[in-house]
């Protein structure tokens, strides 16, 4: 075997550590459609449907992606390791704060419609008022999460795109009023399979800067 160059066979790029500089969550309910791909053609990033909302500003924690994996091992007398291991759970959540007390937010953190009856008004239109039912009710949303990051050689922008086509809330921060803090309605939620797409979370990497450096050949 030839000698090895360790500085190519590393390939260590600075261009593929990402960051994002910029990001936010849409939420839709299960009535609207779930996305099939955020991007064009060409890579260009496509505005979502009309019922996806922005939960806008969060705190500068961002949002967490948490994985709650676990197997089922099967050890043998005659073995130091386990000889067989199962998948038993893998599921994924999302975590974050908005700072924001705007519809999406608060729709999320009470467990409120976002669209139709039981939906808030529009702001600035009426009141806004709920009460805790008795019974609380079981709603799925639909979550995107876009991140945008730069190409530090073209400046142009590449986007991280997540979809959750069915998430649950399973928990939720203190409410705290104060007047050194926002108000702020910190959510957890957790990614189940919607039986149309398949899937639980489905992921695409893409955009202008994306392919500067990895460009689509015939």
């Amino acid at each position: 075997m030839p000698a090895a160059d360790f500085t190519a066979m590393a390939n260590l790029r600075t261009s593929l550590i990402r960051k994002a500089l910029r990001y936010a969550v849409f939420a839709a309910d299960t009535t609207a459609d779930a996305v099939e791909s955020p991007f064009d053609e060409a890579g260009i990033l496509q505005a979502l449907p009309a019922e996806y909302v922005p939960v806008g500003y969060t705190t500068t924690d961002g949002v967490t992606f948490s994985g709650d994996l676990s197997t089922s091992d099967v050890e043998s007398g005659q073995a130091s390791a386990p000889t067989r291991s199962d998948v038993e759970t893998d599921t994924q959540s999302a975590q974050w704060v908005p700072q924001e007390t705007n519809a999406a937010a608060v729709a999320l953190y009470e467990n409120l419609p976002l669209s139709g009856a039981g939906s808030l008004p529009a702001l600035g239109t009426a009141t806004w008022t709920w009460s805790r039912p008795k019974t609380p009710p079981t709603l799925y949303r639909r979550l995107v999460f876009i991140a945008e990051d730069l190409n530090k050689e073209s400046g142009q922008p590449l986007y991280i795109v997540r979809h959750f086509p069915s998430a649950l809330r399973t928990g939720r921060e203190d409410e705290q009023w104060t007047r050194t803090a926002e108000i702020a309605r910190g959510v957890t939620y957790q990614a189940y399979v919607d039986d149309a797409a398949g899937t639980d979370s489905i992921t695409w990497i893409d955009g202008p800067g994306w392919r500067d450096y990895a460009p689509v050949t015939p």
